[in-house]
């Protein structure tokens, strides 16, 4: 039987556990994983992969074993990482509802576990892997902002696509234009690590996901590392990244994120040499040549491997693509192509965003709501859950969008910092009607049941 469509949006913001798993003994099973993967890629003469040279686990200061979650921010957060992403037939502007599809995935409580509903196990036995996938970004995006913000206080950490902001750089696939890295790995997301005026730290991160076990966590773990390390910012092999492999066990055991860190000097964009960012310049599409340069030994110098390398001549540049990657995925959020646009370069999608305003066909006009005292403004989607018709509503701040509409980057990342520790809300808001998410940059996820009907469908609708 069927939820009642006001009970569904109260349980999205209370709080659960997901266990997370991060020892040295997981290390040596992914080290196992690695090593009866390397063995079959050379029996079937595949050629070999480049991983991260050494795994640690994570320290339970930055990453406590029992993790409280809530349901509609992991969302949120995975409905912000997607925003920008070329998966569906939404065009980009719609892209980010597609988290909505699992409010009814998950179940826990306060003194539980969160775990598989009826819901999730459907949506299981049919995209088994997209399911496990994209919740697997959610949950491992959320613990990934936590830690390092536990790690960095008085940092800002900001998630951004990798894909995208890569291609301001580099021609990653066959439809491209330019020289190709030819190299089909490379991480999903880099987490920015930031405070305004400085050189940002930069972190590879690899998510991925399973409806199965442990051992094919730990396998996953060992691909995770063949994907971080494709991507090298500053000296060889130095570059830091954090993988993740979100367990969703279809037989009612615990859900477990288990979870590792490959250390390392490298991923801060000092300008040693070269210019300062300027975060308010136009986004430039630079090409730069495919493939990481070992270091040189003696008077030889190593055949180049294939990949992403961010020298230091880079680094204001890539430090500015960031920060556009990541207005851009915020105007995505509020449906607005322009500005989307604005903040894009061909190569990254600067053309997908011109066309229509909003091009997600369900999305029904643009949208400003006032919520806890603060104007938002962004677009809105209305769908069926249960029977009654529900309003989703995506956007950022008023101050947020005006400031990025007009291109001023370096004004919006002063403003979200220093109201990181006051913008946080996570509540059903009696107001609006239903569970309402803010982040700290600034974006909004809510959900409520839409005004001027009745919770009953009338006889005949479709449910």
């Amino acid at each position: 039987m069927l939820k009642p469509t006001e009970e569904v949006l109260q349980n999205l913001t209370q709080p659960s556990n997901i266990s997370v798993h991060s020892d040295d003994a997981l290390v040596g099973k992914v080290k196992a994983a690695i090593a009866a993967d390397d063995k079959k890629r050379k029996e079937n003469d595949d050629e070999p992969l480049r991983r991260k040279p050494t795994l640690n686990p994570i320290p339970p200061t930055e990453l406590p074993r029992q993790f409280e979650v809530t349901l509609w921010d992991v969302l949120h957060t995975l409905a912000r990482a997607t925003a920008l992403s070329w998966r569906g037939a939404g065009r980009g502007l719609a892209e980010h509802w597609g988290a909505l599809k699992y409010t009814q995935a998950l179940a826990g409580g306060r003194d539980s576990f969160l775990g598989l509903t009826d819901e999730g196990h459907r949506i299981a036995d049919h995209y088994k892997s997209l399911q496990s996938g994209e919740l697997g970004i959610g949950f491992a995006l959320t613990l990934a902002e936590h830690m390092l913000g536990s790690r960095f206080p008085d940092h800002s950490v900001t998630i951004v696509s990798a894909d995208t902001a890569l291609r301001a750089g580099w021609a990653l696939t066959s439809r491209d234009r330019g020289e190709k890295v030819k190299y089909r790995y490379r991480p999903q997301y880099f987490a920015e690590v930031w405070r305004p005026g400085e050189p940002s730290l930069v972190i590879p991160l690899s998510c991925k996901g399973n409806h199965s076990d442990s051992a094919t966590s730990a396998e996953q773990l060992a691909s995770a590392s063949a994907h971080a390390e494709a991507v090298h910012i500053g000296a060889w092999s130095e570059t830091p990244g954090l993988l993740f492999s979100t367990q969703l066990p279809t037989d009612g055991r615990t859900m477990t994120v288990h979870a590792l860190q490959a250390p390392g000097s490298g991923g801060h964009l000092s300008p040693a040499e070269g210019r300062e960012p300027n975060l308010n310049a136009p986004p430039f599409q630079a090409n730069v040549m495919p493939d990481i340069r070992p270091p040189t030994e003696g008077l030889v110098a190593p055949e180049p491997v294939r990949g992403c390398h961010v020298q230091p001549k880079d680094y204001a540049w890539f430090q500015e693509s960031l920060a556009h990657t990541t207005a851009a995925g915020l105007m995505a959020f509020t449906g607005s192509g322009h500005a989307t646009a604005r903040h894009l370069t061909d190569r990254q999608g600067h053309k997908r965003f011109t066309g229509l305003e909003h091009a997600a066909s369900m999305s029904i006009q643009d949208a400003t709501h006032t919520l806890f005292g603060n104007e938002y403004v962004g677009t809105d989607h209305v769908f069926r859950l249960n029977g009654p018709r529900v309003e989703a509503f995506s956007g950022v701040d008023a101050e947020v969008f005006r400031l990025l509409a007009r291109g001023d980057v370096e004004e919006y990342r002063a403003l979200v910092h220093a109201s990181r520790h006051v913008r946080l809300r996570l509540t059903f808001d009696k107001d609006w009607g239903g569970p309402v998410s803010v982040h700290a940059d600034g974006s909004v996820l809510a959900l409520r049941l839409l005004p001027g009907q009745d919770e009953e469908p009338p006889p005949g609708s479709l449910r």
